[in-house]
């Protein structure tokens, strides 16, 4: 099956348990339509580079599944209707990265930083 990467930003006014349950809804539309997610991210609030439907800040997540194109289109339509869903990008992939994503790179280099001090 195709390989894809999906990243989506949530509102700002969502509480952060209710952004990663958004995760597993979405990764069981996957799961319901044979697909398969390799692996989820939550990547947190942060601030966009402009507004969207009058939000500073967004809830960023990430998805990479394993999924037949049925199950990503269905997926996206189902993000697309769901009214906390600001934006959806997703992008399909020869293979995928092993380890974390870059956004979670970053924070652990941030934090073995903050020990050196």
């Amino acid at each position: 099956m195709p390989l894809y990467e999906h990243t989506f930003i949530a509102r700002q006014d969502l509480s952060n348990t209710q952004a990663e349950s958004l995760i597993e809804h979405f990764s069981t539309v996957l799961a319901d339509n044979d697909g398969k997610v390799v692996e989820s991210e939550y990547w947190g609030v942060k601030t966009m580079a402009y507004k969207i439907n009058k939000n500073r800040k967004g809830h960023y997540a990430y998805i990479r599944s394993d999924a037949p194109a049925a199950a990503v289109q269905e997926m996206e339509r189902l993000m697309r209707l769901h009214d906390d869903v600001m934006r959806v990008l997703t992008i399909k992939v020869d293979e995928h990265e092993e380890g974390p994503s870059v956004q979670m790179q970053k924070r652990d280099e941030r934090d073995s930083r903050r020990e050196r001090r």
